[in-house]
């Protein structure tokens, strides 16, 4: 599926940015800017039943993966994906072929439903979702990003989260880095463990901890995921 994206920016470097699930493109409001500033011309998508990308009757990682391999350029010289998106984006990396790659809070471990991954909660967020509600979940956002979440929340086909089902309980974890690659992660990180950050290690990805930052670090602390990213960008 061609994907819908927005841009950032002329420059003549290429960064590509990968949401997560729930979100769109309006994610990285900030972020894509800021890049931009940094001379280059930034590509972001929305994900299948995300924001402006078509709907579809499966969902599955390796979809949102071959998505992005149908849209976005090739030998990009960065790409970031945060939490569906880093996944997505490690099962596309090698088709995209990136100079560098960023997963921020990678999903790479969802859990079972016995360890707290449950499709049917974050579909029925999309029916509770109130200002009140997203600040509750995320006292560290900007007002703007709480604005941005109800909207995109509102775009969001939340079907798709079923989607993920598949993947629940399975170790998703890179065997190595297709190319030079930072794991971002927040402190704590729910997604990736000091026992997967280890193994991560030991597997060739320089790792960094947003210290005090959520699942959603880009938007719990702007500047320190901006300061994480040196020598990266």
């Amino acid at each position: 599926m061609r994907l819908h994206t927005h841009t950032w920016g002329a420059g003549d470097r290429v960064a590509l940015l990968v949401h997560g699930i729930m979100a769109d493109h309006r994610t990285w409001r900030r972020v894509g800017p800021a890049l931009a500033e940094r001379g280059y011309r930034v590509v972001a998508v929305d994900l299948r039943g995300h924001g402006l990308s078509g709907r579809a009757a499966s969902y599955t990682a390796h979809d949102h993966a071959d998505d992005l391999a149908e849209t976005l350029p090739r030998g990009a010289e960065l790409a970031l994906g945060h939490s569906l998106g880093g996944l997505t984006l490690s099962l596309a990396v090698e088709r995209l072929a990136p100079r560098r790659a960023v997963y921020s809070d990678p999903a790479w471990h969802l859990g079972t439903r016995e360890e707290g991954f449950d499709p049917a909660q974050f579909a029925e967020l999309k029916s509770i979702a109130t200002r009140d509600v997203v600040g509750m979940l995320h006292p560290r956002w900007a007002r703007e990003d709480v604005d941005v979440e109800l909207e995109a929340l509102a775009l969001w086909d939340e079907s798709s989260a079923f989607g993920l089902s598949g993947s629940a309980g399975v170790d998703l974890l890179p065997a190595g880095p297709a190319v030079p690659s930072l794991v971002q992660l927040a402190d704590p990180s729910l997604l990736v463990s000091g026992e997967r950050a280890r193994t991560l290690a030991t597997r060739g990805f320089a790792l960094h901890t947003v210290r005090g930052a959520g699942h959603v670090i880009h938007r719990d602390d702007f500047d320190g995921f901006m300061a994480s990213l040196e020598g990266w960008i």
